[in-house]
């Protein structure tokens, strides 16, 4: 039993259905500039409020706090990330080519900072490999290493001080801009770095990072090269250096590796059974300073060492200013790396545990974040994905877990630093290359990245190679321009096909994917899926002269009819006036069908549905090529079809084409086959 369903919808015009079904608030859209500023400079108790916890959002959560449910699980997960921070502090401070002291310092300040301002529940903020690599080029290329330097003469000491004065200024200039791009809200700059530029960015980062810890696992003092080809440039070094390895660190190194790398895959496939991770960093940290000191492997066998951990704060200073123009350049990258980075980890969590980020308030909070540590002699911080990784998995819930993890760092800073003297520098190096580990698995998402979209498995592999070949910067600089130059070709080589109809249904589909839909005789359907501007309007014209089949030659014997109509009508009129009719003459459409081949299309039809903006240069094409025109007669196609088309064709509304046709029906697109 088949049954029949009729569906009627009245026809209406654009200033029509306004009238209809507009929105009554216009009066809104008429108000004066000073009316409206007035209205949102409106100062009340309730407003401040609202800034208040909006710009401070710890005094939001903090009043909603559970302590009974919540409070068990920000300590565990905030003591064990504040266990990993002081290794990792150590281990990156020597990526920034600065003292390890002041890892320890930006493992402490931005947790705080960030706890009070920060939106991400589940985010821990410190030192992030990609972040100390990138500061660690520009500190090596303003402040280079002596070629004679006694680390315990007073010319060791005020180079350290060059050297953090130029990272603190990195961290302050970076503040600065983030903290300028809050005031404009460009927190919607962080979609232009999509998922495989950030992942293919710090997988590709991670190999920098490896082999500039070579030198320090094998016990090789080499300089560190900055700019393009530098890791090869690194790599040629230290293979040319290898015969004066030393050998004593480079069994710790082996040891180091052969304990971290078990343990730390124990903790990463048993993640959901272990209530915390195992502390293995700091576990391999205590026990390698005590063998150290125990044998004196430092004047046996000369082993670098940390060396001096001075107990305390450090003295408020402002960073080396006079160096900003030499570093802006760097900073950008630099503050671009770890915005996008600190908001994709934060959303990741929030999406996880069904919360809601404020991309402008993260700006915000690692904007004074990275300002105001900077004072204290900190270099530019960040969300890592190491600790963010341990702290949700840990069990935290809040922000409050950050006060348990400043809370380990500062009984290190003020008791526990000082006995660290004698850890090998060989020891934080391997710390390093470990804590990168999640960093190189990511070429396990290629394969699937390669199934579902071949341009972003393009934009993955040149963002890689780019980081790689070239530099950290400069090949994420590629690879955002790459990507955006997928999408201006992806807009270029949109779709333009030729719709048919479906047998029996009002549905039109592109005849090219549905061999069952068939064409209109006499009429062409055309639809296209993407904008018409300037950058493909040539292409949008090329692909319809080709689905029409305008060749030169026969655009030239319509343009020969078309003159020979005209002048018959001109002949016509001229008899019609001297009172003498013209029986050859009936209609200019008879004539011209005479002239055209059986089958032949007598209107296009356009379908605007898909798209989504035209330009300038796209309306003038239409211009151009006749779409302004709007005359669809009886003559040449009948009401009714006339009727089918322009009510079961979403077409888009187009500037251009506000024209008004015979019967009454706007925003139909047609052009007459010449």
């Amino acid at each position: 039993m088949s049954a029949s369903v009729a569906v009627y919808r009245d026809i209406y015009t654009e200033d029509r259905f306004r009238q209809t079904y507009g929105t009554e608030d216009q009066s809104r859209g008429r108000e004066r500039l000073r009316d409206r500023l007035a209205q949102r400079c409106s100062c009340s108790q309730v407003d401040c409020l609202h800034l208040l916890k909006k710009r401070l959002p710890v005094c939001s959560w903090l009043p909603k706090y559970k302590l009974k449910k919540w409070l068990l699980g920000d300590i565990i997960a905030g003591l064990t990330v504040g266990i990993v921070h002081i290794p990792q502090g150590m281990a990156f401070a020597l990526l920034t080519s600065v003292a390890p002291v002041y890892g320890l310092y930006t493992s402490f300040f931005p947790v705080v900072l960030y706890m009070l301002f920060g939106t991400g529940h589940h985010v821990s903020t410190g030192t992030f490999a990609v972040l100390s690599l990138m500061t660690g080029s520009v500190v090596e290329r303003l402040v280079p290493i002596p070629l004679a330097l006694n680390s315990s003469s007073p010319e060791a000491a005020e180079f350290e001080a060059q050297r953090i004065g130029v990272a603190s200024a990195v961290a302050f200039l970076s503040g600065i801009m983030m903290l300028c791009m809050c005031g404009l809200q460009l927190g919607f700059l962080s979609t232009y770095l999509s998922e495989p530029i950030v992942k293919a960015f710090t997988s590709a980062a991670a190999f920098h990072v490896t082999v500039s810890q070579l030198q320090s696992m094998l016990g090789l003092r080499l300089p560190r090269y900055a700019g393009a080809f530098s890791l090869f440039k690194t790599l040629a070094s230290v293979m040319e250096n290898v015969p004066h390895t030393n050998l004593a660190e480079l069994v710790i190194s082996l040891l180091c590796l052969a304990v971290l790398v078990p343990v730390k895959e124990v903790n990463s496939r048993f993640r959901e059974r272990l209530r915390t991770p195992i502390p293995v960093e700091i576990i391999t940290v205590i026990i390698a300073t005590g063998i150290t000191y125990a044998f004196s492997l430092d004047s046996k066998y000369d082993i670098q060492i940390v060396g001096h951990i001075p107990a305390g704060f450090p003295e408020p200073r402002l960073p080396a200013l006079e160096t900003v123009p030499e570093i802006a350049g760097d900073t950008v990258a630099i503050t671009l790396v770890a915005y996008a980075v600190s908001v994709s980890l934060a959303m990741i969590y929030a999406d996880k545990h069904r919360y809601s980020i404020d991309p402008n308030q993260e700006l915000l909070a690692h904007g004074i974040s990275n300002t105001v540590s900077s004072l204290f002699t900190c270099f530019p911080n960040s969300a890592t994905l190491a600790t963010t990784n341990i702290l949700e998995s840990a069990g935290a819930h809040t922000q409050l877990a950050g006060l348990f993890t400043s809370l380990v760092v500062l009984i290190v800073l003020l008791l526990i630093g000082p006995l660290f003297y004698f850890l090998p520098k060989a020891v934080l190096a391997c710390i390093n290359v470990t804590s990168l580990r999640q960093m190189f698995l990511l070429f396990q998402d290629l394969p699937d990245l390669w199934r579902i979209s071949k341009i972003d498995f393009m934009v993955w592999l040149v963002t890689w190679l780019s980081v790689v070949v070239l530099n950290v910067d400069l090949g994420l600089a590629i690879g955002v321009v790459f990507s955006m130059m997928t999408v201006i070709c992806r807009t270029q080589r949109a779709n333009c096909s030729v719709l048919g109809r479906a047998a029996n249904t009002e549905i039109y589909r592109s005849i090219n994917n549905h061999n069952k839909c068939y064409e209109v005789p006499g009429v062409k359907i055309l639809t296209y899926n993407g904008p018409i501007y300037y950058g493909n309007r040539s292409f949008f014209k090329a692909d319809m002269v080709q689905l029409l089949g305008l060749t030169p030659e026969r655009i030239r014997s319509r343009e020969k009819a078309l003159k020979a109509i005209e002048k018959r009508e001109r002949e016509a009129i001229s008899s019609v006036e001297q009172g003498v009719t013209d029986s050859s003459f009936s209609s200019k459409n008879d004539l011209f069908r005479s002239e055209m081949a059986e089958g032949e299309v007598e209107a296009v039809l356009i379908d605007c549905s898909s798209v989504i903006f035209v330009d300038v240069a796209g309306a003038r094409l239409f211009i151009q090529v006749g779409l302004y025109r709007f005359c669809l007669d009886t003559h040449q196609l009948c009401h009714e079809k006339c009727l089918m088309f322009m009510v079961l064709i979403s077409f888009h509304r187009c500037a251009w084409s506000a024209r008004r046709s015979e019967y009454g029906y706007t925003w139909l697109t047609a052009m007459r086959v010449y």
